[in-house]
């Protein structure tokens, strides 16, 4: 270590301990297949001190921005601490969007570098085209016109940067109702790694030096890249899969000993789904904690995960601004089932639309006060939208509070569909519907009515097939005792899948827009004017819906 100023969580504090100690590793696609990259803290130091020094090579200095728009590759990590050391904002890019929506995060956050893997050159091309960066990097292969990562880093020394100034990430919410918007915080000056953004997460749970965390999930969102800084940051190792595959988790979780895993409910309802004689191959006795968050988790989903790994699943209530969080342990969920927790940070108030106050057990509209403050980047309308007259900030969810301080959620306010000028959240049907045991996943959503204005749809998946009928009937059936009669669907359409982001996000958007944009339109010319909403169901295969 040098006389260069570092803070408490810089991973050269833990490379000059334990240098040689592995602190990534991207495991194979396959169970049993052999790891396909790893890396020691020391490698991960000297990296990103050669890549931070390739950017600044380039003409990038404190509060420029680097974007990524990389598969899950150690590259990805890398760059991010690259960035964390040198002042940089590093903005992680969705490789699921297209060339328009990622040029758009592009000239929104103001990148003026790109780090990119070769199975994404077509989209990395496509991005790059007309626009003016000062440097673009290639991993994995060559990309034409990139200078390859090799050779940036090769060109660099490792060690110890000059200065070493805490960056930040600029990340993008996930755009599943309209346009993404980027969360940016000032930068603070600090010597980088004097900040963990995950302190408050990691000390409810230990984590720590001894702490193995699997990222089985896309690195680009914020809960993965998050949770993966936050455990390097105190010196545990990372485990990253190539991608999402239930019984590769369990392989993993072998292989490397993991003790938390951080998942999307949808990732726990395939690992649920395993046939026990799957399960058991595997020791998982390392595995102290399963996390989950990003969408509501189905109580029958939740439920079977337990009774699969025991009173260890935890969850948590957060979004990628980083207003306030929630956390709830399995005995709570137990006593408190439907609930999202208590705040470890920020503090709890409901209010209604007007902005004031309401009693316990009372839905309403969730804000946080005491958390860190964020702006929406170029968006001031949006960031005051999401701001109280107290300086509460709100995720735009809706809930309630129990006597306890327990949280619970019942819809997002963007959500709501209003029927004849009547307020409904989906989430509330949704719950219902779900508790068929033949439903598989669902989303409720207003659709184009001609007198009300919005009538409820459900889109669903089912477990069994060529019975479309008789669920549907059942489930009419149910919404019926357990709703009021304008809650209940008009219509089921029942598809082979729901439009959900990695996350298990429900892109809301491509749903709505397979009605409002016209493929969906004809269930409207079938219904009689005037016909007041939930009067019965209407049954769709919704195979010609469109994509």
């Amino acid at each position: 270590m040098t006389g260069v100023e570092l803070g408490p969580h810089h991973p050269a504090r833990v490379a000059a301990q334990r240098p040689h100690d592995v602190a990534l590793v991207l495991t194979g696609d396959t169970p049993g297949a052999d790891d396909l990259a790893a890396m020691t803290w020391s490698e991960v130091v000297d990296d990103s001190a050669r890549l931070a020094r390739s950017f600044a090579r380039a003409g990038l200095t404190v509060g420029d921005r680097v974007a990524v728009l990389c598969s899950n590759r150690l590259e990805a990590v890398v760059t991010a601490w690259a960035a964390l050391r040198s002042g940089l904002y590093c903005t992680p890019i969705s490789t699921w969007l297209t060339p328009g929506e990622a040029g758009y995060i592009v000239d929104d956050c103001g990148a003026r570098a790109l780090v990119a893997s070769a199975d994404l050159s077509e989209l990395a091309h496509a991005v790059t085209a007309g626009r003016s960066l000062d440097l673009t990097l290639g991993v994995g292969g060559d990309i034409e016109g990139f200078v390859p990562w090799a050779d940036a880093l090769g060109a660099e020394q490792g060690g110890l940067l000059d200065e070493e100034i805490e960056g930040a990430m600029l990340l993008y919410s996930s755009g599943t109702t309209g346009r993404p918007k980027g969360v940016m915080r000032p930068l603070s000056g600090r010597p980088a790694g004097s900040a963990n953004p995950l302190a408050p997460l990691a000390s409810r749970i230990g984590l720590g030096p001894q702490s193995v965390y699997l990222s089985p999930a896309p690195l680009y969102h914020a809960a993965p890249i998050g949770w993966s800084l936050g455990t390097m940051r105190l010196g545990g190792k990372v485990v990253v899969l190539p991608r999402f595959d239930a019984e590769l988790v369990l392989w993993a979780v072998q292989r490397h000993r993991v003790t938390l895993g951080q998942f999307v409910p949808t990732m726990l309802q395939r690992l649920a789904r395993l046939d026990d004689s799957v399960f058991e191959a595997y020791d998982l006795s390392s595995l102290d904690r399963i996390v989950h968050a990003a969408a509501p988790c189905p109580p029958h989903v939740k439920r079977a995960v337990i009774a699969r790994f025991g009173p260890i699943v935890d969850e948590y209530y957060s979004g990628t601004e980083g207003s306030g969080i929630t956390y709830l342990t399995t005995p709570e969920w137990l006593e408190h089932p439907g609930s999202v927790g208590r705040p470890i940070l920020g503090d709890l108030h409901i209010t209604d639309e007007q902005g004031h106050v309401v009693e316990p057990g009372t839905e309403g509209i969730i804000w946080f006060s005491g958390a860190e403050r964020y702006d929406y980047r170029g968006d001031r309308e949006a960031t005051i939208a999401r701001r109280h007259e107290q300086g509460w900030t709100t995720l735009d969810d809706v809930g309630l509070v129990d006597a306890d301080g327990y949280l619970y959620l019942t819809d997002r306010r963007a959500h709501m569909i209003i029927t004849a000028g009547v307020n409904i959240s989906p989430r509330e049907i949704e719950d219902v519907l779900n508790s068929h045991p033949d439903v598989d996943d669902v989303a409720v959503i207003g659709v184009p009515h001609a007198e009300h204005g919005e009538e409820v749809k459900a889109v669903l998946t089912l477990r069994v097939a060529g019975e479309d009928d008789r669920v549907i009937g059942e489930l009419t059936q149910l919404c019926h005792e357990r709703l009021a009669r304008y809650k209940v669907p008009r219509s089921f359409d029942v598809v082979d899948d729901l439009p959900r982001l990695p996350t298990g996000k429900l892109a809301v958007r491509l749903l709505r827009d397979r009605y409002w944009g016209g493929a969906g339109s004809r269930l409207v010319a079938d219904l009689p004017c005037g016909e007041p909403a939930g009067a019965g169901p209407v049954v769709s295969s919704g195979a010609d819906q469109g994509d």
